[in-house]
């Protein structure tokens, strides 16, 4: 429940709860708290069960913690009925990116295959020791000042 805060914020909270309500009535403020947040949590768990027996029979492993977006998406990840897995490690980013990259600058997609895959046996690491291939001047794109 307090999962971000600290040592120090929790002695400041501690601190400024004895300087508000005082020390003879803090115990007293303590319990109405924590008697309040079971009542709460209560009233929370009797609403779910409602809603569960609401929904019928086949609604019976509903999680209501599905409803969050984040824990649907996961959930779905991890079930592989819609075969997700597959596509996931059938698509190489760096193999799509390098193809982009060479359509844009013209270059010949062999010569670029050679270079990745090199680039892939070094566990993804480019060479910095190589100089780069300097385009010709012909390859540019003329330069339009107008359209800057």
């Amino acid at each position: 429940m307090f999962n971000d805060i600290g040592p120090l914020e929790l002695v400041t909270l501690v601190i400024l709860a004895v300087l508000v309500f005082g020390p003879d009535k803090l115990p007293k403020v303590i319990q109405d708290v924590t008697r309040t947040i079971r009542k709460i949590r209560d009233f929370s768990d009797s609403a779910k069960q409602d809603i569960r027996e609401e929904l019928g029979p086949e609604f019976k492993d509903f999680e209501f913690e599905d409803l969050n977006p984040k824990t649907f998406i996961r959930k779905q990840l991890d079930n592989d009925d819609l075969g997700l897995k597959e596509i996931r490690s059938g698509f190489d980013l760096k193999k799509e990116m390098a193809e982009v990259t060479d359509a844009v600058q013209g270059r010949d997609p062999e010569s670029s295959a050679s270079s990745a895959s090199s680039a892939s046996a070094s566990g993804g690491r480019l060479d910095m020791t190589k100089k780069p291939e300097k385009a010709a001047a012909d390859d540019r794109p003329p330069f339009d000042a107008d359209a800057t």
